[in-house]
């Protein structure tokens, strides 16, 4: 959707609340002298040679310089040998049957603008977000099962739709802005509203697959990236330090938390590992809205293998990475209470 979720989505049951130590340059580990003795040649005596080995902690210039040459490295490798993504043909809108209710965007084709009233819910609006991120979670599971070489991404939307209204819900990017489909499906370079269309899977593809539900008032919201068949280890990397940031980010969630604390945790990790992170898109809170205040500057975990720079195209929804790199992207909805942050749509 126009705006995702860092972790990817917020509700509270109450307001929410509105560093790096720079390493010391001391030497903290010297090892003992080692000794290597070389073999005897030829009758002569073997020479003795001895060696320190000598460790310290890098400066901050330093480790952003040995960060800067990772993202080189990593930008470097061709891990993609196939054309780029291209679009496929985009089917019409499949049909919502007439007594599930609707978004009130429904029906317009102008993006909703962002609500500024946070999403603060009472217990009864917190069963009602429980119920559709548990509905939202077994979509998505049920979607990935789909996942394999020669499936359409068209596929996976219709069998995603019917699951949706037969549970008497609506799928919420269905309307929204515009967008033609009930599911955001992004394969392989496409960062996030890939929409599903006439394209085959392939062996070794990675998809992303991001399933918003709307029941009984009420949006629950989640994805998650999917690998296609045997994919290459350096994806397979990029697909699990994902992943991970999205749970090092949720460790940091609680009640008055800093919200730069959850981007900063998805920074450390992906920078750990040479990865781009891209900045563009911000988390959002949820709930009778679909996407709210307060909005989680600056990351959602969103990882590139190269540049985090984009390309949207001409449909106004797929966003690519600008040289063709791939990208992951892992999303939950959590809600976050005096007593910690609980995740709704745990797959």
């Amino acid at each position: 959707m126009a705006v995702k979720g860092v972790l990817n989505s917020f509700i509270f049951a109450t307001p929410p609340s509105s560093f790096m130590e720079a390493p010391s340059d001391r030497l903290f580990l010297v090892g003992q002298p080692l000794r290597h003795s070389s073999p005897k040649i030829s009758g002569k005596e073997a020479v003795q040679k001895r060696c320190v080995i000598v460790s310290r902690r890098l400066s901050g210039l330093e480790e952003a310089m040995r960060i800067q040459r990772l993202r080189e490295l990593q930008s470097s490798v061709k891990i993609r040998k196939r054309p780029p993504l291209r679009r496929g043909k985009v089917s019409a809108r499949l049909p919502v049957p007439e007594h599930i209710s609707r978004p009130p965007y429904v029906g317009s084709n102008m993006l909703p603008e962002l609500s500024n009233e946070y999403q603060v819910h009472d217990d009864d609006g917190i069963a009602h977000m429980k119920a559709a991120c548990e509905l939202a979670a077994r979509v998505l599971n049920f979607a990935g099962t789909l996942v394999r070489p020669s499936v359409t991404t068209n596929e996976i939307d219709k069998a995603v739709h019917k699951m949706i209204i037969d549970a008497g819900a609506y799928p919420s990017p269905l309307g929204y802005g515009g967008f033609p489909k009930s599911v955001c499906t992004s394969v392989n370079e496409c960062m996030c509203h890939g929409i599903p269309d006439s394209r085959q899977l392939q062996n070794g593809d990675i998809i992303n697959i991001d399933v918003t539900v709307y029941l009984n008032g009420y949006h629950g919201d989640t994805s998650k990236t999917f690998l296609c068949g045997n994919v290459n280890e350096p994806t397979k990397r990029l697909v699990k330090v994902t992943e991970e940031c999205l749970q090092r980010a949720i460790s940091s969630c609680k009640d008055g938390a800093s919200f730069k604390k959850i981007g900063k945790k998805i920074s450390e990790v992906a920078e750990r590992y040479g990865y781009g992170v891209v900045e563009r898109f911000v988390g959002h809170g949820i709930g009778t809205v679909f996407h709210a205040e307060p909005l989680i500057l600056h990351h959602q975990p969103i990882l590139t293998m190269g540049s985090i720079d984009c390309v949207t195209w001409d449909d106004g929804w797929t966003t690519v990475t600008a040289d063709g790199g791939r990208a992951a992207q892992f999303e939950h909805t959590i809600l976050i209470t005096r007593t910690g942050a609980e995740v709704l749509t745990k797959y």
